[in-house]
């Protein structure tokens, strides 16, 4: 049924835009933190192609007054999913303006952080942004916008295009922002908190604005360390002008998504602020590049449906790559997309959705998406995959695209057979395995990693001097990674040498996987493996000090004394894991009350949800439950971030089946919100 309505709506649009086309919006709008709404007055210019009485623009659960064409009263009708307005139009150019409030139930989020602070900001990729503006859930529908937006001048705000203007007014300010080229709705955003920011230029002279909040001051550098050299690398090898004013890139709390593209500026989340030892296991460069080439494809040129999504995330997959490949080499870039290919074929067996077809899964338009333009650019040369690209990006500027279209400029450059090409990669659930590999075999790194791979069932005693060879060698970190997964399931004496070599690297990430691999420690094995505890690694250290903790008793307290004031990433991975492991640890520690308290505070709405979640698993897993744990819980599952909220019900349902804390779930019921009194008895009915 949700299928037929989606298809209807879009029929509806397909008709609206035969006879309106909308030119420009103006926004000027206020919220109100504390009510968690929003409200303003609007101007939408647009011109009637053919004579028609009705015009529409998507906008739920929002009311409306002064609704006015060309300055007249107008009828109009409020379908709580809609506002359509009723007059008799006539061809050429004409001006609808309203004033309109509304409490959005998603896509513009108040997140409240210490301090009675808050950060806002939206998300409106799908059909999203029409709950919080006025617009288009049709993607064809491209607009100019701007929006003005009042609120307290103690935070900056931050809109899509440049700002034109800002003006105080008592205690508030009023931030002008303009856009000069049209895009489409769902890449409209706003982004409120109290941040500073850095301003730098590209090669071209684009300004690039790189926000963050005070307190991460020290971690402007590992965060954006290739934020600059990704701009100009992609700038110039798309062969295309950035087609924009300005470039901002603004880290949000509890963001949805990794980051998005929204028009001149991206928003991501803050699990990618890091510090320089941060940077080992989550740096920002893939994320960013990956926003960043949506600038083009995606903003610039924007998939006309669903079908044809891959336009937008194999391109921004691809071009995230070779941008990843300037930075960290050749052997990085092949060594992804060997992981890639192996995902890939893995889920082939079971995804019967190829890349042409609107319910393709993620990994499918994202992954498959880019492994295909990659097979295609190596397939014509790169001079000519450039020449079609650049074409078919200065050909269909600011327009809506499909496959075809790119097809064309491909066809200009190439007599590839484009017919096979699609039906292989973008019409077959397959993966072409055997053309992946000879593209993968042209790097010396991935032809040893394809060896290793054929070793997998053959004898350790076999094997055992190629292993000792890789790891001895200089080869990329990945092949020396694939040798200690198939050391997994060894037996200790026959893979302790290998173990040693590998720790011997001195590569983070070879000795993370051994860290990773080894939940059995032996005593003899224990002083080397305890040198893990040292890495430049927040994961390697969390891994090792967790299973040391649990293989040696004997030696917790000085593992505990050693890690005492150890924090790790911003969801404070290290401190949530050393506070559990204190408190488990019978006569460490004599203030176990302060401890505890520290610990479930970390659970609380005071902090992000991933920091939320570390302290919740933490306290569950090891049997630290009371009812603040069991209230921590409950708010999780009310939460807007569904991976968060799921992890709150999935939690809840397990605890549930005891019937000790069914009736402490009971107990909480009358203490919590009408909300989340609504979602535990949900949970305790099933």
């Amino acid at each position: 049924m949700k299928y037929i309505l989606l298809l209807f709506t879009g029929f509806l649009f397909a008709q609206q835009s035969q006879n309106v086309d909308f030119k420009s919006a103006s926004g000027q709008l206020s919220l109100n933190a504390k009510e968690k709404t929003v409200s303003g007055a609007v101007d939408y210019n647009f011109e009637i192609l053919k004579t028609c009485d009705t015009i529409s623009l998507d906008a739920k659960n929002m009311e409306f007054s002064n609704v006015k064409i060309d300055e007249k009263e107008a009828v109009f009708l409020n379908t709580s999913k809609q506002l359509k307005v009723i007059f008799s139009f006539t061809k050429g150019e004409h001006k609808l303006t309203f004033n309109y409030t509304a409490k959005p139930k998603q896509a513009l989020y108040f997140v409240d952080i210490e301090n009675d602070q808050v950060q806002i900001w939206t998300q409106g990729q799908g059909r999203y942004t029409s709950n919080w503006f006025p617009s288009f859930d049709d993607v064809n529908e491209k607009v100019i916008f701007g929006l003005g937006i009042t609120f307290d001048k103690d935070y900056e705000v931050v809109s899509n295009g440049v700002l034109k203007a800002k003006t105080t007014n008592g205690t508030t300010n009023h931030w002008q922002y303009k856009m000069e080229k049209p895009m489409s709705s769902y890449l409209l955003m706003l982004a409120i908190g109290k941040f500073d920011k850095n301003e730098l230029k590209s090669k071209s002279k684009i300004p690039l604005h790189y926000y963050f909040e005070p307190k991460d001051k020290n971690r402007f550098e590992p965060t954006y360390r290739y934020s600059k050299k990704i701009f100009d690398f992609l700038e110039k090898e798309i062969g295309v002008k950035y087609p924009w004013q300005i470039n901002r890139q603004i880290p949000v709390r509890d963001f949805l998504y990794a980051g998005m593209e929204n028009t001149t500026s991206t928003l991501f989340t803050t699990r990618y602020v890091v510090d320089s030892i941060g940077f080992a296991d989550r740096n920002y460069a893939n994320v960013d590049a990956h926003e960043l080439a949506h600038h083009w494809f995606g903003d610039l040129v924007t998939a006309e449906s669903s079908t044809h999504h891959w336009l937008q995330e194999g391109f921004a997959t691809y071009y995230a790559l070779l941008a990843e490949r300037e930075i960290f080499g050749e052997d990085y870039f092949y060594s992804k997309l060997y992981d890639t290919a192996q995902q890939l074929k893995f889920a082939s067996r079971t995804d019967m959705i190829p890349v042409l077809n609107a319910k393709a899964s993620s990994l499918t338009f994202y992954e498959k998406g880019a492994w295909s333009l990659f097979y295609l650019h190596e397939s014509i040369g790169d001079k000519a995959f450039k020449k079609a690209v650049k074409s078919y990006l200065d050909k269909y500027a600011y327009q809506s695209v499909n496959t075809e279209d790119f097809f064309d400029e491909i066809r200009k450059v190439s007599d590839f057979d484009l017919e096979k090409f699609q039906k292989t990669w973008l019409e077959s659930t397959a993966f072409d395995t055997p053309a992946a590999n000879a593209l993968l075999s042209k790097n010396k790194a991935i032809q040893k990693r394809l060896e290793i791979d054929k070793l997998k069932k053959t004898p350790l005693s076999e094997k055992k001097e190629i292993f000792k060879s890789v790891l001895e060698s200089n080869i990329y970190e990945s092949v020396k990674k694939a040798v200690v997964d198939q050391l997994s399931s060894e037996k200790y004496e026959d893979k302790k040498e290998l173990l040693l070599l590998a720790l011997q690297t001195n590569n983070v990430q070879v000795r993370q996987n051994v860290a990773e691999t080894m939940t059995k420690i032996p005593e003899d094995f224990r002083l080397y493996y305890e040198t893990l505890l040292d890495d430049k690694s927040y994961q390697t250290q969390e891994i090792a000090l967790y299973w040391l903790w649990r293989n040696f008793p004997n030696h917790r307290k000085s593992y505990l004394d050693k890690s005492q004031s150890w924090i790790g990433f911003n969801d404070y991975n290290l401190r949530t894991l050393w506070l559990s492991l204190a408190l488990s640890t019978p006569n460490y520690s004599q203030n176990t009350d302060v401890l505890a308290d520290e610990l479930l505070l970390f659970s609380t709405s005071k902090y992000e949800a991933g920091t939320r979640q570390n302290a919740l698993e933490k306290l569950i897993a090891f049997k630290i439950i009371n009812d603040q744990v069991l209230s921590s819980l409950v708010s999780a599952t009310t939460h807007h971030m569904w991976q968060f909220s799921k992890f709150g019900r999935d939690t809840i349902r397990l605890l549930l089946k005891n019937s000790e804390m069914r009736t402490a779930f009971e107990r909480i019921l009358s203490n919590l919100s009408p909300d989340e009194q609504l979602q535990l008895n949900r949970l305790l009915k099933e």
